[in-house]
C-alpha cells in the first residue's frame, strides 16, 4: 500500500505498546477514496488472526480514541485497524470535512474488504468497533455487511436523530424546516465563495455556563488529554453542510434486522445514554448492554481504568467461536 504522504513518526494521544507491531496502510473505499489506517499486529502473530476495524469518534482522527482501543486490543490478541473516515485526517475525499451516512458506513465495509484480503486474518472472524458517531455507523454497517460478525458500539451516538431532532428530541418539525434553511442558505454561500465554511470545533474559550457535557469534550478535544492537530473536533470543525444528509437518513432503520451479536457500551452519567438504550431496544438479535458506573461520555473515549476491555475481549472471542 502506498503510505509516502502518512505521517512517519508516533504522534498519537497514547504511548506506543512494545507488545505489538504497529505500520501505516492505505486502502480505497467503493467511492474511490483512499482511506488511512494504523494498523496493530500482536508481536508474535502468526497465521490467521481474528481481525477487528475501529473508527472514531465523530470528529475525532485515528490518533486518538480509536488508535488506542485499537492498539488494545492487538495487546489481547486482535488483529485491528484503526482507520480515518473519508474527507478526514489523513484520509482522502474533498471536500474536506464532510460526514455522510452512506459514505461512512461504507467506510467500514472498505475497512472489512482490506481485512479480509491479508493473508493473516481469519475471513470468519472479522468485528468491528466504532465509538461516539462511529457507534451509529457500525450499527448500520452490521445491518448491512453480512461479514461482520461482531459489533461493539462504544458511547454511541445516532447522528441521524441528533441532526434531525436536536439533543433529547427536543425539536419540532418547525425548528427541522427553520435547520434546513439554514444549512440551505450556507450551501448557496458556499457556492458563491468557491469554499466551505467549517462549523467549528468544540467552543474555545469554554464559557463559564456550557453544559457539563461540553465541558467533557473541552477537557479532552482541547488539552493535551486528547488534543490532536488532524482532529475536527480539536480545531475548526466539520463543513457546516454536512448535516443535511443525517435529517433525511435514519442510520438505525434496519438495526432491528442485525443478526450478528451486538455489545452496546455506555457510561452511566453520559448525557448520550439514551442512544444506547434506545438501540438496544431496538435491536431483535443477540444484543447486550453494558452500562459503566459513573462515566460520563468522554471517559470511554481514554480512560483505560473505565473502558471495559475485558468485556470487549470476551464478547469478540465468544462471537468468533
Amino acid at each position: 500500500m502506498e503510505t509516502g504522504k502518512l505521517t512517519r513518526e508516533w504522534d498519537k494521544t497514547f504511548p506506543q505498546s512494545n507488545r505489538v507491531n504497529h505500520s501505516k496502510v492505505t486502502f480505497k473505499n467503493r467511492y474511490g477514496i483512499t482511506l488511512a489506517a494504523d494498523l496493530y499486529v500482536p508481536e508474535d502473530a502468526a497465521g490467521k488472526w481474528p481481525a477487528i476495524a475501529v473508527s472514531g469518534p465523530f470528529g475525532a482522527v485515528k490518533e486518538q480514541a480509536s488508535g488506542l482501543y485499537a492498539q488494545t486490543m492487538a495487546e489481547r490478541g486482535f488483529l485491528t485497524l484503526a482507520f480515518d473516515p473519508s474527507f478526514t485526517g489523513e484520509s482522502g475525499g474533498e471536500p474536506r470535512y464532510v460526514a455522510s451516512p452512506d459514505i461512512n458506513t461504507e467506510d467500514f465495509s472498505a475497512a472489512i474488504d482490506y481485512l479480509i484480503m491479508r493473508d493473516d486474518v481469519d475471513p470468519e472472524r472479522i468485528g468491528i468497533i466504532g465509538i461516539c458517531g462511529w457507534g451509529g455507523f457500525a450499527l448500520n454497517a452490521a445491518a448491512i455487511d453480512t461479514r461482520i460478525k461482531a459489533s461493539v458500539a462504544s458511547t454511541m451516538y445516532d447522528i441521524s436523530r441528533c441532526t434531525a431532532n436536536g439533543y433529547f428530541d427536543a425539536m419540532d418539525a418547525d425548528a427541522r424546516y427553520e435547520l434546513r434553511r439554514q444549512l440551505n442558505a450556507q450551501r448557496t454561500e458556499d457556492a458563491r465563495n468557491g469554499s466551505y465554511a467549517l462549523a467549528g470545533g468544540v467552543v474555545d474559550p469554554l464559557p463559564e455556563d456550557a453544559p457539563q457535557f461540553v465541558k467533557d469534550y473541552y477537557d479532552y478535544y482541547k488539552t493535551p488529554r486528547g488534543y490532536h492537530a488532524r482532529s475536527l473536533n480539536s480545531n475548526g470543525g466539520w463543513n457546516k453542510t454536512s448535516s443535511l444528509a443525517f435529517i433525511n437518513a435514519p442510520i438505525l432503520a434496519y438495526s432491528d434486522e442485525i443478526r450478528s451479536t451486538v455489545l452496546l457500551v455506555h457510561g452511566e452519567k453520559a448525557h448520550s445514554r439514551y442512544f444506547s438504550e434506545d438501540a438496544f431496544k431496538k435491536l431483535k438479535g443477540d444484543k447486550e448492554l453494558m452500562i459503566i458506573p459513573g462515566a460520563n461520555h468522554t471517559d470511554l473515549y481514554d480512560r483505560v481504568g473505565v473502558i471495559p476491555f475485558d468485556k470487549m475481549e470476551s464478547f469478540f472471542r465468544k462471537a468468533f467461536e
